[in-house]
């Protein structure tokens, strides 16, 4: 049948690009998480163990009819329920919803003539009484369904899609329907096939395999409305109904993947959650999401070397509406492509989470050796007393997770965009964009938006964010009035922020995190003996922006230094575990209280191999811990 979005024409290249990534098919478990027809998984089930899943009912029908028939079926009934069906008269057959709605007579609208209509309406209800005698099971009743379904699309009086009849009857249409067998392209060579009928949501944890296959929908078309016809038909369910194209009253199914405020979150949730060895992902350079996007949230969960990408020139279905469109836009010849993704999975302890904003000193590049070197104990609470923009404690696994950072407006922030919800962040940003005009150096933006939260009692954090993306360096710098004065920059809110806004919230949300704002030594006493403390405090021989004691919050001194450390040999004489980032030295300078404290009490130092260079200088990091 005529399917949106449908890859007939490309699974030969989803194959080849499989093979060309080195993705292994033969008896592998394929899942093909958003069926739809079941296009592709019908064409590796003679090679692959199959799961499909579609949340619409009619997709779902035909997926499950597709990988799970078998040549068992209707040994129960007795006979060929095809021979049957297109034996019966059904002219007298005027009882039923199809014939009541989608038919000219009772309803006035012409989806289908009134003679197929009794014949849908009869083999739909027969369907039923089988199933509840208990003469065809669950997957022989589902693969009926699936073949009305096929049956149905060939004799429809509509366009393409089911949003709307045709005015005048196609002549397919006045033909009697025949019931037909559902289309295959391959027969199941495994019999462990699977079939759900579930939001991805609800299912994809608790699914496992090797190659996850993800095409979902691409623009803000809705499926259901889109094919209501058939989903009422599958489902008989007969429901409330609205509008001349009699649609279903479904509210509910509208697809978050059809939503650009709601899409970004469901693919980062989608790969974060994945259970699959390979992610192999179908988009359109027609979709909500661009390229950018898309690429750097499977780079975040790549295994190194293993992303990849490539674009096909495709001929994509259009609607008469979406060709009548284009002539009117003068776009109808433009080349369309559909893109391909495709990665090996990390696994989950190498999965490096990201700080939402770009904070100055932020340990994103120091993850895996602090990880590699933590304890391998299970710890109860660990401590981030100088949290900053939270890129060590947010990559931690503990009972639970305590931010801690003297500049309240940063720890604020951080609150703020792990309790929001996404859409309601997402919302906030775009329209204040919009309302100030806010672009790269932007100065008079900017500056609209810089004066609004300063002048704001209430100070949204979300305005202080914005001021990050589009700011200089994306610096947080209060004057002593503790007003945020960083000038505009060159920077925005882009693909990169977003991305890292979206992770930074699944990754937020998924552990026990506190948010604090205290002076660290306040912790000493809350802090036991099963738990781990993390400090990375501002560094005695390289003075940021963020700690010179100019931007309204203390600055680090030598006096400092000495508290720090000496806070750090009261946990350790407690028994408590402890890590310490500094920096072994900058060009000539070194912080030689720093090597005389480890000398004396005899730490262990752990010196990052790679030297990096910011600020035309070079600097090496450390990590010191007591255990």
């Amino acid at each position: 049948m005529r399917y949106i979005g449908n890859k007939a024409k490309l699974v030969e290249t989803i194959d080849d690009f499989l093979k060309n990534n080195n993705i292994e098919v033969e008896g592998k478990i394929f899942c093909d998480l958003f069926s739809g027809t079941a296009t592709v998984a019908d064409y590796f089930q003679d090679r692959c163990h199959i799961i499909v899943n579609d949340s619409l009912y009619f997709s779902y029908a035909i997926s499950a009819g597709k990988v799970k028939h078998n040549d068992n079926f209707f040994k129960e009934l007795g006979f060929c329920p095809f021979d049957f069906f297109n034996s019966q008269n059904t002219d007298q057959y005027k009882k039923g919803f199809c014939y009541n709605t989608f038919a000219p007579s009772k309803s006035g609208r012409q989806y289908f003539s009134d003679e197929n209509a009794k014949k849908i309406d009869f083999i739909r209800d027969t369907i039923d009484k089988w199933f509840k005698n208990k003469m065809i099971n669950d997957d022989e009743k589902l693969y009926l369904i699936g073949s009305l379904i096929e049956s149905v699309s060939k004799v429809s009086n509509v366009a393409g899609v089911y949003s709307a009849y045709l005015k005048k009857w196609d002549p397919r249409a006045v033909k009697e329907m025949s019931f037909i067998p559902i289309e295959q392209n391959k027969k199941a060579f495994f019999t462990d096939n699977k079939a759900f009928f579930e939001d991805v949501n609800n299912i994809l944890t608790s699914l496992e395999g090797d190659i996850l296959y993800l095409d979902p929908p691409y623009t803000p078309t809705q499926y259901i409305s889109q094919y209501h016809t058939l989903e009422t038909i599958a489902k008989n369910d007969k429901p409330k109904i609205h509008g001349i194209g009699a649609h279903r009253d479904n509210g509910d199914q509208i697809s978050n993947w059809s939503k650009k405020d709601r899409v970004y979150y469901e693919l980062a949730k989608t790969i974060k959650n994945a259970k699959f060895k390979n992610i192999v992902f179908s988009y359109s350079d027609a979709g909500i999401m661009p390229k950018e996007y898309i690429e750097k949230v499977f780079k975040r969960y790549a295994k190194k070397g293993t992303y990849n990408f490539k674009a096909y020139n495709f001929v994509k279905y259009k609607s008469t509406r979406a060709v009548n469109k284009e002539i009117r836009d003068n776009t109808k010849n433009t080349i369309h492509y559909e893109w391909l993704f495709c990665m090996e999975k990390k696994d989950s302890i190498d999965i490096v989470y990201q700080s939402p904003f770009n904070y100055i000193g932020g340990k994103k590049d120091l993850i895996p050796l602090i990880k590699k070197h933590m304890p391998k104990r299970k710890i109860d609470t660990f401590y981030d007393l100088f949290g900053g923009g939270f890129n060590v404690g947010l990559n931690i696994d503990a009972n639970k997770i305590v931010y801690n950072d003297i500049n309240y407006f940063v720890a604020n922030l951080l609150k703020t965009l792990k309790e929001q919800s996404f859409q309601e962040i997402y919302n906030y940003i775009l329209k204040a964009i919009k309302k100030y005009g806010l672009a790269k150096e932007n100065k008079e933006a900017y500056h609209a938006l810089r004066n609004k939260y300063n002048t704001d009692k209430a100070k949204n954090p979300l305005d202080l964010y914005l001021l990050m993306c589009y700011g200089f360096e994306h610096q947080f710098r209060f004057n002593s009035k503790m007003e945020f004065n960083n000038p505009c920059g060159n920077s925005s809110f882009n693909d990169d922020m977003l991305e890292k806004l979206t992770s930074y919230h699944l990754r937020a949300n998924e552990i026990n995190v506190v948010f604090e704002s205290r002076s660290y030594e306040t912790f000493l006493k809350e802090i036991k003996f099963n738990d781990f403390v993390y400090v990375d405090p501002p560094y005695l021989n390289s003075t940021g922006a963020y700690n010179d004691g100019k931007r309204g919050f203390n600055g680090w001194d030598e006096n400092q230094e000495k508290d720090l450390l000496d806070f750090l040999s009261k946990l350790d004489k407690n028994g408590v575990c402890f890590m310490l980032s500094n920096m072994r030295g900058r060009n000539n300078m070194s912080n030689d209280l720093l090597a005389q404290w480890v000398f004396k009490n005899k730490y262990k130092m752990i010196i990052d191999s790679e030297l990096t260079k910011r600020n035309r200088q070079y600097r090496q990091e450390i990590l010191v811990i007591n255990y």
